[in-house]
C-alpha cells in the first residue's frame, strides 16, 4: 500500500504561487497582445513557431505544430482554421501523404507577428523580468530546464 507524499507548507505555498503566476500572467499577456495587436496568445504561439530559425521556409507539418505546442490535434486544427480565415496561414497538402497537410506562414502573418512582436516582448519584460536579479533569471532557467527535463523523461 503505497502513502502519499503531501506538499509540505513551503511547497505547497510555492506551488499555489506558481499556479496562480501561470494564470494571471497568461491571462494578462492574452489580453494585452488581443488589445494592441487582434492576436490571441494561441495565434501568437503558431507565427512564432511557423516563424523560428530552424524552420525551413516558415512551414511546418500540422502534426509537428502540435508537438512544439504541446497541442492536441484537434486544437491545432481548430486553431489553424481560424488563423486561415483571417489570412494568417494557409494550409498544404503534403504530396507524399495524402491525410497530412502542412502549415504556412503567409505575408498577412508575418506583418502580424512583426507588429505584435515588439509590444509582446516589451510586456513580458515588464510583467516577468524586470523585477528579477541576473542570478534571478539564471535560477529560473535552470529551474526550467530540470522541470522540463523530468517531464522528457515521463
Amino acid at each position: 500500500m503505497s502513502t502519499t507524499r503531501w506538499l509540505d507548507d513551503e511547497e505547497a505555498q510555492a506551488w499555489r504561487a506558481w499556479i496562480d503566476l501561470n494564470a494571471q500572467l497568461s491571462a494578462r499577456l492574452n489580453r494585452e497582445l488581443q488589445a494592441s495587436s487582434g492576436l490571441s496568445i494561441a495565434d501568437y504561439e503558431i507565427l512564432v513557431a511557423l516563424t523560428d530559425p530552424d524552420v525551413p521556409g516558415r512551414s511546418l507539418r500540422m502534426y509537428e505544430l502540435g508537438e512544439r505546442l504541446q497541442w492536441e490535434k484537434s486544437r491545432v486544427s481548430k486553431q489553424v482554421s481560424r488563423m486561415e480565415a483571417r489570412g494568417l496561414v494557409r494550409r498544404r497538402h503534403c504530396a507524399d501523404d495524402r491525410r497530412g497537410a502542412f502549415v504556412e506562414l503567409t505575408e498577412t502573418g508575418q506583418a502580424a507577428i512583426e507588429a505584435a512582436a515588439p509590444g509582446h516582448v516589451a510586456l513580458v519584460r515588464q510583467l516577468f523580468f524586470d523585477g528579477l536579479s541576473a542570478e534571478q533569471v539564471r535560477s529560473l532557467g535552470r529551474f526550467a530546464t530540470t522541470v522540463l527535463a523530468r517531464l522528457d523523461e515521463s
